[in-house]
C-alpha cells in the first residue's frame, strides 16, 4: 500500500536489522523517504526492496562502517548536502556485558567511536541544514543503562549516558528553532544486540524483554507526545519527572566559592 504523505527523507543508521529496521518501516509508513545506513549491503538492499514494495516510498541504501573515518565522512557529507533530509535516527551502536577488566580495550574503543563519536559527528553534520530550514527531527537511541551504570559494561553505560546528556543539551539549544530531539532509552529488547554482546537474549528473563516492534511503536508515541526522554517500559512518567527534577535541584549547589561544611576545610 502506498501513501502520498511526504515528510522529506529520514537517514537511519544501524538500519539493516532490529530497532533500526523497525524505524525504517515505521517512518516510511509516516511518509518519509529513507536513506538506510549500515555495514551489510545485502540486508540493506532486501529491507529497501521490502519497504518500497509495501509503501511505495523511495529508499536508498548507503553501506558504511561508522567506525571507519572515511565511511563516517561520507555519511556526514550526505547529511550536510542533501536538503531533502528532515530526520536523523542515530541508532547504530553496540554494547558489552563484561566487566572492564575482562573486556578487550580495542573493543571498548570501537564502542566509543560508534556510540559517541559517530553519533556526535552525524548530529553536528545534520544540524546546520535543519537550522537553516527551521525543520528537523533527531532521534538518538540511548539505553536504560544510562540511568543504571551498575548494569552491564561501564563503558557501554557511559556511552549511553553521553547520548542522554547530549540530547538534553541539544534540546536546550534548538527547542525554539523548529527542531525536535528525542532520546529513547530502551530496556532489554529482542534484537541481535545480545548475540553480539555474547549474552543471547534467551538467557534473559522473558518478563523484561520487549520486542523491537513494540519498543519503536512506544517510542514514536512518545515522540508524538513531545517527550524529550522516552523510556518505553516505564509505567509512570512521573517517576522520570521526579528523577529529572531532583537532578535539576542540585544545580545551584554544584559550584560554590567554598567547599561544603562536612569536609571541615577552613576558608
Amino acid at each position: 500500500m502506498s501513501t502520498t504523505l511526504k515528510n522529506g527523507s529520514a537517514l537511519i543508521t544501524g538500519a539493516s536489522t532490529g530497532i533500526g529496521s523497525v524505524y525504517a518501516h515505521r517512518l516510511s509508513e509516516r511518509g518519509y523517504d529513507l536513506i538506510l545506513v549500515a555495514r551489510d549491503q545485502q540486508r540493506l538492499s532486501k529491507l529497501a526492496n521490502d519497504i518500497t514494495a509495501k509503501t511505495g516510498r523511495k529508499v536508498e541504501t548507503l553501506a558504511a562502517d561508522l567506525t571507519e573515518r572515511a565511511d563516517l565522512k561520507r555519511v556526514e557529507e550526505r547529511l550536510r548536502s542533501d536538503r531533502s533530509i528532515t530526520a536523523l535516527v542515530n541508532n547504530a551502536g553496540f554494547g558489552g556485558v563484561a566487566k572492564l577488566i575482562d573486556s578487550n580495550v580495542d573493543d571498548m574503543d570501537n564502542m566509543i567511536q560508534l556510540n559517541v563519536t559517530a553519533l556526535t559527528r552525524l548530529t553536528s553534520a545534520a544540524l546546520p541544514g535543519f537550522l537553516e530550514r527551521s525543520k528537523g527531527l533527531i532521534i538518538n537511541i540511548a539505553s536504560i543503562v544510562a540511568l543504571s551504570p551498575e548494569l552491564l559494561n561501564g563503558v557501554y553505560s557511559g556511552t549511553k549516558a553521553f547520548v542522554v546528556n547530549l540530547t538534553q543539551s541539544l534540546h536546550n539549544e534548538v527547542k525554539d528553532k523548529g527542531i525536535q530531539v528525542q532520546a529513547v532509552l530502551p530496556g532489554a529488547t529482542s534484537t541481535e544486540f545480545w548475540d553480539r554482546a555474547k549474552l543471547p537474549v534467551h538467557n534473559l528473563p522473558a518478563e523484561i524483554v520487549m520486542t523491537a516492534e513494540e519498543m519503536v511503536d512506544a517510542s514514536l508515541a512518545g515522540l508524538d507526545q513531545g517527550e524529550l526522554i522516552t523510556i518505553p517500559a516505564l509505567p509512570d512518567i512521573g517517576d522520570w519527572e521526579k528523577y529529572d527534577a531532583a537532578r535539576k535541584a542540585l544545580g545551584p549547589n554544584l559550584s560554590r566559592k567554598h567547599s561544603a561544611a562536612r569536609y571541615g576545610i577552613s576558608a
